[in-house]
């Protein structure tokens, strides 16, 4: 059961919206005298300032991504208070404005209002005429203080009878693995059920699908990119705090203004870097810094340990085509590649680097090593 000393939002955490989705955005400002705690500490969001260079730092991606725009532009992300700038500016040109659908409140509005059309909208004038970026509208549409979900394409995939708590939902509607039809372009979750938003079910489902987001053009390989899973993956199996506490639990948390009185900060950051909720951890992890940083730093040196074997099979596989080899030669080869590949981007850009679910996350780096180990067998053969 949660503690009473950890976070509960607002007045109606418990309750999440699935009735009729808000059309009528409001900027974060609106509500600025209303709550004024909660708009300050949003606020505070900008403090989280540093653009990471995934390229620089990890230059594997460069290969793994070849034929993406990913492989020569990829930044962590800033607070959210920067996401609608920085989709803009990240280096990766957008035609379309499906690449808005979690970077602006008034764009959700936008969907709910036009219907899957919006995303067809051009990328530039859509983002020009936007009056402002992710805000309250969000997570709670035109009422603050209840959680809805504004986002149709989480209602489709997990249903209104989900069993997931609100306050999950809420993050859930951006922190998951998605991709966009060729023919709608519209935001899509690759599953009908939370039962079913596992690796191996997402993954079944883009083969059943035929569905690729690029194509490697040295190897041939039709390759899946995944993106920031954190619903799937601290919802999936052997997460050990699943159903106990929520990521507002973990990643808001509670804050006391200057009268004393006890509101639900909305400045979202790290469990470790905020002490009130570390004070409540620690009730059972003890020695919480080096609990998480060991199931980190064992995530991240399996991580790049097979991300450099699956730049060896990429080049090795790359040597194959240039050589002259079949489709049918390479049909096997191929399809180890993209699905290797699939089970470690799963782990790679999931933001917690196993903390959220550290059984899932050996899992997944399990499966993907043994596929990358086949396909370096049958190369050498």
């Amino acid at each position: 059961m949660k503690k009473k000393f950890l976070v509960f939002l607002v007045i109606a955490t418990c309750l999440t919206s699935f009735a009729l989705a808000s059309t009528a955005f409001s900027p974060s400002d609106t509500y600025k005298d209303t709550f004024p705690d909660q708009y300050q500490s949003y606020l505070k969001n900008a403090e989280n300032s540093e653009n990471y260079d995934y390229v620089q730092a990890h230059p594997q991606i460069a290969v793994l991504y070849e034929g993406f725009g990913f492989a020569h532009s990829y930044f962590s992300a800033r607070g959210h208070e920067y996401a609608l700038e920085d989709v803009k500016n990240i280096g990766r040109p957008h035609p379309l404005a499906n690449c808005l659908t979690c970077k602006s409140g008034d764009y959700t509005a936008m969907v709910n209002k036009m219907g899957i059309e919006a995303y067809k909208l051009p990328f530039d004038e859509t983002h020009a005429d936007l009056k402002g970026g992710i805000s309250c509208f969000n997570c709670h549409g035109e009422e603050p203080g209840v959680l809805e979900v504004t986002h149709q394409y989480l209602k489709d995939a997990v249903g209104e009878d989900s069993g997931v708590e609100a306050d999950i939902l809420a993050c859930a509607q951006c922190h998951v693995e998605y991709y966009f039809p060729a023919d709608t372009k519209a935001t899509v979750l690759p599953y009908d059920s939370v039962e079913n938003a596992t690796p191996e079910m997402i993954y079944d489902y883009f083969d059943k699908l035929g569905f690729s987001d690029f194509v490697n053009p040295r190897t041939g390989s039709n390759m899946i990119k995944v993106q920031h899973p954190e619903f799937e993956t601290y919802t999936g199996a052997g997460s050990v705090h699943k159903g106990t506490y929520s990521c507002a639990d973990c990643h808001m948390g509670k804050a006391v203004n200057e009268a004393g009185q006890s509101f639900s900060s909305h400045y979202l950051t790290s469990p470790l870097k905020n002490q009130a909720v570390k004070d409540s951890c620690v009730q059972c992890h003890a020695n919480l810094d080096e609990f998480v940083k060991e199931i980190q730093d064992k995530t991240e040196e399996r991580t790049y340990l097979i991300a450099d074997k699956l730049v060896d099979l990429t080049n090795a596989l790359a040597d194959k085509v240039a050589a002259g080899a079949t489709d049918e030669e390479l049909a096997q080869l191929r399809a180890l590649n993209r699905e290797s590949q699939f089970y470690w981007d799963f782990v790679f850009v999931e933001n917690s680097e196993g903390a959220h679910n550290s059984k899932l996350t050996t899992a997944c780096l399990d499966k993907a090593e043994q596929l990358v180990d086949e396909a370096l067998e049958l190369i050498k053969q």
